[in-house]
């Protein structure tokens, strides 16, 4: 039975970039999972251009029950690594919005870039594998592979959580974690958009396609300052997808269209300036011409 010193199960972002890490650390480190091709999901990620970090980030930024939770590995591995790393592998990026870093060609130059890093650390990577059994005893991990099996010093789960299955989600980290005595709290969707009722969906449904510049602001004073977006089944956009990670049942949250617009004064305004002008036309300078 072939040995490592660390196994890591899920060759997505942060999969490879652990193994990559162990194996220039000078462990044997093997990479395994059962699609056929690594970081799926980054190539999905920012529209097919990978939004790989933000100028911007820090501890509070997270949500976590202890909110210290974050802090040692934010203050080891800090943003300006990353995008240092990203310019020596030679990939152009720009800012977006916000902080936001995508890279100028596409996500497999991030993907290209983990699976070289993994090289660099003789990481061996085996993909189509399925984890059929994980045992452990004093010796350490044993695991059942489809066709082997493999045991380690240590196990790294980095499977991802329960969203877009069609890429190889499933539950196969949580089943673990409560295997090995892991408390796993209850699962629900995050970042996902607002669905409205039949009578205010009507209402708004010429409005769908329309994105708008808004400040929403959570029940608990959390506030996000980014553009929202009409649908045909309700709100989403960036705002709203944030902000949802806020949200609890039952609870409320206020949103503000052109925060950055005194309407009253801007109608006095154009009103003085214009007496003429319809209001519709008026509204248009500030809102989509489908308000």
């Amino acid at each position: 039975m072939e040995r490592f010193d660390a196994v890591v199960i899920g060759a997505g972002a942060a999969g490879m970039f652990c193994a990559a890490m162990a194996g220039q650390a000078g462990r044997r480190v093997l990479l395994l999972d059962n699609g056929k091709k690594p970081g799926r999901k980054i190539l999905m990620s920012g529209g097919g251009r990978c939004n790989f970090t933000n100028l911007y980030v820090e501890p509070a930024a997270y949500l976590s029950q202890n909110r210290h939770f974050c802090k040692s590995a934010l203050a080891r591995y800090t943003q300006w690594d990353f995008i240092d790393l990203v310019g020596k592998h030679g990939i152009a990026w720009h800012e977006k919005t916000l902080g936001q870093l995508f890279c100028d060609d596409s996500a497999q130059q991030i993907v290209d870039m983990l699976v070289a890093e993994c090289e660099k650390g003789g990481v061996v990577m085996r993909l189509r594998t399925e984890v059929l059994d994980v045992s452990r005893d004093e010796q350490g991990y044993t695991l059942q592979l489809n066709g082997e099996s493999v045991s380690a010093d240590n196990l790294v789960i980095a499977s991802g959580g329960l969203s877009m299955p069609g890429l190889g989600a499933s539950p196969f980290g949580y089943k673990i974690a409560e295997q090995f005595g892991l408390k796993v709290l209850p699962t629900r969707a995050g970042l996902v958009p607002f669905t409205l009722h039949k009578p205010l969906l009507e209402q708004l449904q010429t409005l769908s396609g329309v994105s708008v510049p808004s400040v929403i602001t959570a029940e608990d004073g959390t506030v996000f300052r980014e553009n929202l977006l009409f649908t045909h089944r309700g709100l989403s956009g960036p705002a709203v997808l944030q902000i949802s990670s806020y949200w609890q049942p039952a609870s409320s949250s206020r949103l503000t269209l052109l925060p950055e617009c005194d309407l009253d004064a801007f109608l006095n305004e154009q009103r003085a300036a214009h007496p003429n002008q319809s209001l519709k036309n008026t509204l248009a300078m500030q809102l989509p011409k489908r308000w």
